[in-house]
């Protein structure tokens, strides 16, 4: 089974593993999810949550960092 950078299962800790260049979409909005002990638990539904985000336009901005990066 192929993951998808959608799902809105797939734990931050794998969505970095599988897909290292959405990084930076983290870190130019100042979260401090990648290396995060709570990584393992949390999603990207969570993470936006907590820090009062656009859930769409986030994943709009991770797939096209993803797409970027996997284009390099």
């Amino acid at each position: 089974m192929t993951a998808d950078i959608d799902d809105p299962d797939l734990p931050l800790v794998e969505l970095f593993r599988l897909w290292p260049g959405v990084a930076p979409v983290f870190w130019r909005r100042r979260m401090a999810c990648v290396g995060c002990p709570i990584a393992p638990f949390h999603t990207v539904r969570d993470a936006c949550a907590e820090y009062r985000l656009d859930e769409a336009a986030f994943r709009a901005a991770l797939r096209a960092a993803a797409s970027r990066a996997r284009a390099s």
